[in-house]
Formats: C-alpha cells, sequence, structure tokens
C-alpha cells in the first residue's frame, strides 16, 4: 500500500500531479553504523537582505526565508560538500522538498546582512533532514529556525530513489 506521505510531483499527458511514494518499491536499509553522529557538520553562507525580499509590514516576507536556505544549500553543497547541484542532475538525481517547519523569531529588515547555518540532522533510506538557523549579523540574534525534509527522486520518473551510498558518503561530514 501507498505511503500517506511523503507526496512528490509527477508528469503526466495532462499535466502535473501528486503521487504518492510507495514505500514497498524501494529496496531494504542497510543498518545504520552504530557510531554515526547524531549531528554532522554545520556549514555557513552570509547574504543579505535585498530590496524585492521586503514585504508591506518592511521586513522580509516569510517565503523569502525557504529561498535563502534554498540558496544557502545550493551555496554550501558546492563549496562544503564539493558536489554541487549539477552533479546530482547529471546522475539524473533531484532533491524534492517533502516537508518543512519555520519558526519566525525576529524580523529582518533592508540591508540586514545574516547568516544562513545548515546542518544535516539525520539522513533516511530516500533524503535527509536538514536543520537551518539564520542570524542577524553582526549580533547573531536568531531570526529564524527549523528544519526541511528532503527527497531524493529520479529526474526521468520523479519518483523517490533510494539515497545513493557514496552521495551519503560525501555528505556523512
Amino acid at each position: 500500500m501507498f505511503a500517506p506521505a511523503p507526496f512528490l510531483l509527477t508528469s503526466s499527458g495532462c499535466g502535473r500531479h501528486y503521487c504518492a511514494v510507495n514505500d514497498a518499491a524501494l529496496p531494504p536499509a542497510d543498518p545504520s553504523p552504530a557510531d554515526a553522529p547524531s549531528v554532522y557538520a554545520k556549514f555557513d553562507t552570509e547574504l543579505h537582505v535585498r530590496p524585492d525580499d521586503i514585504d508591506m509590514y518592511q521586513h522580509v516576507h516569510s517565503s523569502r526565508y525557504m529561498d535563502y536556505v534554498l540558496a544557502a544549500r545550493f551555496d554550501q553543497m558546492e563549496r562544503c560538500y564539493q558536489m554541487p547541484m549539477a552533479e546530482f542532475q547529471k546522475r539524473g538525481y533531484g532533491w524534492f522538498m517533502a516537508a518543512t517547519q519555520m519558526n519566525f523569531k525576529r524580523p529582518l529588515g533592508l540591508g540586514d546582512r545574516f547568516v544562513v547555518r545548515t546542518w544535516i540532522e539525520k539522513f533516511t533510506l530516500i533524503g535527509v533532514k536538514v536543520q537551518f538557523q539564520i542570524l542577524r549579523q553582526p549580533d547573531q540574534q536568531l531570526s529564524c529556525d527549523g528544519w526541511f525534509d528532503y527527497v531524493m527522486i529520479s529526474i526521468e520518473t520523479a519518483r523517490a530513489v533510494r539515497l545513493p551510498a557514496d552521495i551519503r558518503a560525501k555528505y556523512e561530514i
């Protein structure tokens, strides 16, 4: 039977629609090593608020925080993990955001500089849970924190695939 989540976008002749992941079709998971860290390396990317990020309340619109985390992850995939998004695409893989939680603490305003700190909290058979913090500079005040659950998909089928061992090894730092 299909699992209730995560749901993935798939292509069909009549446009885009949601399709449940069939966990039974995935190979069994390898047992996790007992010495696997519970938190992996944390990486920082510094960004700044742009004029088009500001909403009618004169602070950063909530949707932009997702953009900031995504921009930081793309930077960190290349700079820190040495595996940019283009390499995933060459191998026929992509990442789908299955779920997110964002906790807004303090607003960011026009011209503010901030650091997006991200780290992998855990691996799953088909993806990762990434934690994040957005820290206003220079005072290091927490502006937003939360997590994203990402699922690896085959670009060809738009279905979840098992996380390859070599990719997991690159990201287990």
